[in-house]
């Protein structure tokens, strides 16, 4: 996955705004203007590093005369005191950008941590870790990004990704049967159908409507398995072909691998993006 420039220079400079505003108060009175110095971005703790390239981008947007030497790179793992960077440019623009650029830097990591940390505890299944929608305003694509070089798989962009039947849209339509025939009768010929069940009769219900994936929606691992039985027998009679089982909600580490087990296909999880904790990452100025 490449992230197109024009995104990253708009996720920056809204957040370089944000910011220094006008002026930085503290480093324009202080530092002279013609000032240059070297700084150092370093691992304060183990992790897979994510988003270099993007907190580089920092400064060089700030400083044309800015330079780096990058030691890793993204997907890298890393330990505490590893070197990941060494900067070189102007004093006032390192300091202006170094808040942004760690933010950044920081986050991303997090993201990518915690999906290779998922993605490790699933190995040895046929359950692969995916993200969900639950990302932060204006991040998505940067944050779907660190979930791939952790080593994920991406779930829907947007809403124009693919039709989800999700629990608020089948109480509306009536039931399962219905809310896939309504949208069926108006779906492309390329765009693939989800359901959301939140049993094995709403499993069954998906089935028999022609589901290309069927979310099973915060059940447990005796229903999950029953579930995925329920979709290999359609398998047998279908000539081998069956929808994707996608287990979601409320998901965590110590019952991820139980989950993995139960023979789902997708296991998404909104937390690896909404409440991911930042690697510890720092940036210091040369003495």
């Amino acid at each position: 996955m490449v992230l197109p420039q024009f995104y990253v220079d708009d996720v920056i400079r809204t957040a370089l705004k944000e910011d220094i505003n006008y002026l930085d108060t503290t480093t324009d009175l202080m530092i002279p203007e013609e000032a240059r110095t070297t700084a150092r971005f370093m691992a304060k703790a183990e992790g897979v590093v994510c988003g270099l390239e993007i907190a580089l981008r920092v400064f060089t947007l700030l400083d044309n005369t800015f330079s780096a030497r990058v030691l890793v790179k993204d997907g890298d793992t890393v330990r505490p005191g590893e070197l990941l960077a060494e900067l070189e440019g102007r004093t006032r623009f390192l300091l202006k950008g170094e808040r942004t650029a760690l933010n950044l830097l920081q986050h991303l990591s997090g993201v990518a941590t915690a999906t290779r940390r998922a993605v490790d505890i699933v190995k040895g299944t046929d359950a692969s870790i995916a993200d969900t929608r639950k990302t932060l305003p204006g991040l998505r694509a940067m944050q779907k990004y660190a979930v791939t070089v952790g080593g994920g798989r991406n779930h829907r962009f947007n809403l124009s990704d693919g039709a989800m039947l999700k629990d608020n849209h089948i109480d509306a339509a009536g039931g399962i049967p219905a809310a896939v025939s309504m949208i069926r009768e108006k779906l492309g010929h390329m765009v693939k159908l989800e359901v959301e069940t939140r049993n094995l009769e709403e499993v069954e219900q998906a089935l028999k409507a022609g589901a290309d994936v069927i979310m099973l929606d915060n059940m447990d691992c005796p229903a999950m398995k029953q579930a995925a039985e329920l979709c290999r027998a359609a398998g047998r009679a279908n000539g081998g072909h069956r929808p994707l089982l996608e287990a979601s909600g409320g998901i965590t580490d110590e019952t991820l691998r139980a989950v993995a087990e139960t023979g789902v296909d997708i296991i998404s999880i909104g937390a690896l993006t909404h409440s991911v904790k930042a690697l510890d990452i720092s940036m210091k100025i040369a003495k």
